[in-house]
């Protein structure tokens, strides 16, 4: 099959037949289904969603409709899946967007998308860091009195997540189900307490219903704190990034046992059981509260504390530091899972010819992409210092939290909406040139058609509202620019490969994985 730029696509590489050792594969076999799900499910960071997006979108976005919101992302992210499994069917590759979208819409969109893929799990380790820091110096300030500035702790992170993703990646699996286990158990705690801690409770199906998911907070004052004009497009957004790890399930396809049947069963799982848990845990979060005058106040003027106040008062003091303590491991979880990713892109990139082929390489032992792993972690450290020379270390809230997280989490974000619509797009154009009877089926035409309008419509949302975010400023208003020059330059990057070296460049996207 020809792509649209009329180049021939070698045929897919077995890596059995690799006996010239390049490129270098990775383990394989060494992850099962339920590796791959903490690898995906932790990327999600159930408690990381929660404490760290919720109070958010319920004081900048649509306030106590949040629950509401979650369930909307449900559903489109589930359509989502259902075109993306289709094509993990098909191929078997570390490249996951980058190998899809070069394979249904050309290179250049490959190289495109590449760079975007990188650029936008390298940041999401980056602002990981940074909530990961903002927690870490709430509990410590808490617990023994003092500061700590939080871009030690941001490093520390990071460095840690490159230590431990240096190994093999049954490793990574083993610590991320770890922490994945105890921070649903202490979720599941808290939903339990706040169902069963009546009075002192306000639960509404209103807030359940799809209807009020675009009713902004009104701007207010509530005693003396100052209600800011929300927006529910950022309400909206936040659900979305709290799935933000789901798709990561196809890059590990190389490395898990049977991946054309387990890699899609990790999607629909990821997808349709956080959103249940997503959306009971949002519901019983902002009916936490006697009333939506203290749930604003709350969410606006001390969200650190949005969840671990409430399951002080229903739980105790016990529950609300073990709550405390696990956002910790739960941060750097999903900053570890992030790490991974953008490792494995720069290692598919790699070995592809279109990076430094030094980053290609793997452990001789663990069969890690070691190397590229390393250079994330330099890659993170780039993105995070930078905010702490500009912006300064003495204040977590809006330095860390604000800043290194929210802006670095919505810039990622964004890429990565753009991708999936994109994916979307060329797992339809892809199947379109295989369907020779010209069939409409619902996996590989109507699914990935509404879910390509349905996240242009949402990137289209926040690129209108990004002003509402809490500490957007010089580098928050440039987003936007910032997104479309990553894209422009991937595309122009491809299409110099064409010209300058055609044998790199007929590469892009076609080193798949088979098993005979």
């Amino acid at each position: 099959m020809k792509d649209k730029t009329g180049v021939e696509p070698p045929a897919p590489k077995n890596f059995d037949l690799l006996k010239d050792k390049e490129p270098e594969p990775l383990r394989q076999e060494a992850i099962g289904l339920i590796g791959v799900l903490l690898l995906t499910v932790t990327g999600a960071a159930p408690l990381t969603a929660m404490l760290g997006n919720i109070p958010f979108a319920v004081g900048f976005g649509n306030g106590a409709h949040v629950p509401a919101t979650f369930l909307v992302a449900t559903v489109v992210l589930t359509i989502f899946s259902v075109g993306y499994a289709a094509m993990a069917t098909q191929i078997s590759s570390a490249g996951g967007f980058y190998t899809f979208i070069s394979l249904g819409l050309g290179r250049e969109a490959g190289m495109s998308a590449g760079l975007a893929s990188l650029i936008a799990y390298s940041l999401f380790e980056a602002a990981l860091s940074g909530i990961f820091a903002f927690f870490a110096n709430t509990f410590v300030s808490n617990h023994f009195g003092f500061n700590i500035p939080w871009l030690y702790l941001a490093l520390f992170s990071i460095t840690l997540c490159g230590a431990l993703s240096y190994f093999d990646i049954s490793l990574s699996a083993k610590v991320l189900g770890v922490a994945l286990i105890l921070e649903v158990l202490v979720l599941l705690v808290f939903d339990a307490a706040v169902v069963t801690g009546v009075p002192g409770t306000h639960f509404s199906l209103e807030s359940m219903n799809i209807l009020n998911v675009m009713s902004d907070v009104p701007s207010q004052k509530i005693g003396k704190v100052t209600i800011p004009a929300g927006s529910a497009p950022v309400g909206i957004f936040m659900a979305f990034w709290s799935w933000c790890g789901f798709e990561m399930a196809p890059s590990y396809a190389e490395e898990s046992i049977d991946p054309k049947r387990n890699i899609p069963r990790s999607l629909y799982f990821s997808v349709i059981a956080l959103g249940i848990f997503f959306t009971l845990t949002s519901w019983c979060a902002v009916s936490a509260f006697a009333d939506d005058d203290r749930m604003l106040v709350m969410a606006v003027s001390d969200s650190g504390n949005f969840f671990i106040e409430p399951m002080r008062h229903f739980v105790g003091s016990m529950g609300a530091s073990t709550m405390s303590l696990l956002i910790l491991s739960s941060t750097f979880a999903c900053g570890m899972a992030f790490h991974n990713t953008a490792a494995r892109y720069l290692y598919s990139l790699a070995r592809e010819g279109v990076f430094p082929t030094a980053l290609g390489h793997t452990h001789p032992y663990y069969k890690s992409p070691h190397v590229a792993s390393i250079t994330q972690s330099l890659l993170a450290f780039f993105w995070v210092i930078p905010f702490a020379y500009f912006s300064g270390t003495d204040a977590p809230n809006e330095q860390a939290y604000l800043g290194v997280y929210t802006m670095l989490a919505t810039l990622g974000t964004m890429l990565l909406l753009i991708l999936q619509a994109f994916v979307s797009l060329a797992i339809l154009v892809y199947f379109k040139t295989k369907n020779k009877a010209g069939r409409i089926e619902f996996s590989t035409f109507i699914a990935p058609a509404f879910s390509f309008f349905s996240l242009a419509a949402l990137v289209y949302l926040l690129v209108a509202k990004l002003d509402t975010f809490g500490g957007v400023g010089a580098f928050g208003s440039k987003i936007p620019h910032v997104v479309v020059a990553v894209i422009i330059v991937g595309f122009v990057w491809g299409a110099i490969l064409r010209i300058t070296t055609p044998a790199v460049y007929a590469r892009i996207g076609r080193l798949l994985y088979t098993k005979d």
